[in-house]
């Protein structure tokens, strides 16, 4: 397919700067690179959409795994890693993220992070789905995201060393004469001598946007999750991979047939204090259905509900928290019990209703191992980048891990050496741009065709679908327009590769190919963007077969 907005239209830049090092995203990812980069003296400029402390991470309910315990072990953490990722984790990836899981969480503490504590001071620790062990720390009861931003935001902010533009969205990377890339341009919206489109030159270029929830009606992410950095990459020629790989969480909060943007989420670590899942008769709805019942993996659960909806017409399931009892509801969930509360539901005495939901993107920027996309002077990490961590299924809490744990590793790769700078060429083609009143109709063929349940009908109604929105209008686009085209950009890729993945895995599921194929498809599909269609690649997958950790 064609894909509308491949470029996007934005004035030339009317100011620039120069920094080492510019960080787009301001969640764990951005914020921790932030921190370690400055330690050895680099200028950094951060770029965020909204204020700084209204990252995605502050949105973090259950908390971030890593192997704390004593009986626990990294080796543990990392099996049950490639358990949930379905064949298609990329092991050394995962061996670099559970070993250094540890030291990365420690870092946290050190950097003035309060997290739960038992009654001896030693960190409190609960189990999510697909873990073996108790190995969740989390802070505030279900506030860790809100936390560790707290932590973060507080540190960069009293860094004068670290720029930082709030309320700027980033529109396009700016390359050299060789492709590589030296910068970014971007939007401020009241910043004063610097109002305006501006460009920040530098040398690296970090993605870390998080995710792309506004690409489905309804989703966890917020409203300014619209997969900047993903459509950005792309644009400038980069790999993006595994993207039919979109986790639905199997738990958020059912406001009826017609409720649209970000959704409350019932963290999974409700289920790890003793809450069940019910179909509509009342049953257990896990039972007999995987080993680890209502823990199993997110992709186990959410195809559970699902089945048990379209077999009962039932428009969600239920999740009873109500032998938790009170106590524990105050001290671990006061977020969570607060906002049924205001939503109508008492949860220590009623039943919750539950559907899943868009949560979170296990695809993206294709990186290595030190964080470089395939363009030179690009990097990514946290949700916006694809690893290898997280293969077809990422594993509970292991997100805020992967942010920070790889943030590291790209600190440590800028710091023995920044790529060259060059001067940025303006760019070659024409660019295009897409009105806003087109998102409406991408994100309902995106749900209707590339949500839950997909088959290549449907995957084919949703691309066609993409071919017919609006795309030039006249007049200055706003930063809404500048976003729905990313939007599109990413649903398009989104789309193309789950309708070539032939199979069911993890959390892709293929009504017409519903049994995983493991002899053609245990590998990764990197697609790039080239003259506004994409071109796809079959990439062997370095991970043990799926049936040695079943």
């Amino acid at each position: 397919m064609t894909v509308p907005g491949d470029r996007l239209t934005a004035p030339q830049p009317g100011w620039s700067e120069s920094a080492d090092v510019v960080i787009v995203g301001s969640g764990i990812a951005g914020l921790s690179l932030a921190l370690s980069l400055r330690s050895s003296g680099l200028r950094v400029q951060v770029v965020t959409k909204g204020r700084v402390e209204e990252g995605a991470t502050q949105w973090a309910q259950g908390g971030i795994a890593a192997a704390l315990d004593d009986e626990d072990s990294p080796e543990e953490h990392l099996q049950d890693t490639l358990v949930a990722g379905a064949g298609l984790c990329d092991i050394e990836a995962v061996r670099i993220l559970v070993e250094r899981g540890p030291a990365a969480v420690r870092s946290l503490v050190a950097l003035g992070t309060r997290f739960d504590r038992e009654v001896g001071g030693e960190l409190s620790l609960t189990r999510e789905g697909g873990h073996l062990r108790d190995r969740i720390a989390h802070a505030g009861g279900d506030a860790t995201g809100r936390e560790i931003s707290r932590a973060l935001v507080s540190a960069v902010q009293n860094d004068e060393g670290i720029g930082l533009y709030e309320q700027a969205l980033a529109l396009d990377l700016l390359t050299d004469s060789t492709g590589a890339v030296q910068g970014v341009t971007l939007h401020l919206m009241g910043q004063g001598q610097h109002d305006g489109v501006g460009a920040v030159l530098a040398p690296a270029v970090v993605l870390a946007t998080g995710g792309l929830g506004q690409v489905f009606e309804a989703s966890t992410n917020p409203l300014v999750a619209t997969g900047d950095g993903v459509a950005m990459a792309a644009r400038v020629g980069a790999a993006i991979a595994d993207m039919e790989f979109v986790q639905f969480h199997p738990t958020v909060m059912w406001q009826g047939p017609t409720a649209r943007g970000q959704q409350p989420l019932i963290s999974e670590a409700v289920r790890g204090e003793g809450a069940v899942l019910l179909d509509p008769a009342g049953q257990s709805l896990m039972a007999g259905r995987h080993p680890l019942g209502d823990l199993a993996p997110r992709d186990v659960v959410a195809k559970a509900i699902m089945k048990s909806m379209r077999l009962t017409g039932a428009p969600h399931a239920w999740l009873d928290g109500r032998k938790m009892g009170s106590a524990t509801w105050k001290r671990r969930f006061p977020t969570i019990l607060q906002r049924c509360q205001e939503l109508g539901i008492d949860p220590r005495e009623q039943l919750i209703p539950v559907v899943p939901a868009q949560h979170y993107a296990s695809g993206g920027v294709r990186t290595d191992l030190d964080g470089r996309a395939s363009i030179p002077g690009l990097f990514a990490c946290g949700e916006v980048a694809c690893t290898g961590v997280h293969g077809a299924n990422r594993l509970a809490s292991n997100s805020l891990l992967e942010g920070l744990v790889f943030a590291e590793r790209i600190a440590l790769s800028l710091n023995r050496e920044l790529p060259r700078r060059r001067e940025p060429v303006e760019p070659s083609t024409q660019q295009s741009v897409v009105s806003n009143a087109a998102r409406p109709l991408l994100q309902r063929a995106m749900s209707d065709g590339a949500g839950v349940l997909r088959t290549a009908a449907s995957l084919e109604s949703a691309l066609a679908a993409l071919q017919t929105l609006p795309a030039d209008f006249p007049g200055q686009p706003s930063s809404s327009d500048w976003e729905t085209a990313n939007l599109i950009v990413v649903a398009s890729v989104l789309a193309h590769q789950a309708l070539m993945r032939t199979e069911t895995r993890g959390s892709h599921w293929r009504e017409d190919y519903p049994e995983v194929d493991d002899e053609q498809w245990r590998i990764h599909l990197r697609s790039r963007l080239v003259s506004g269609e994409w071109q796809t690649q079959h990439e062997p997958c370095e991970s043990p077969r799926w049936e040695t950790w079943v």
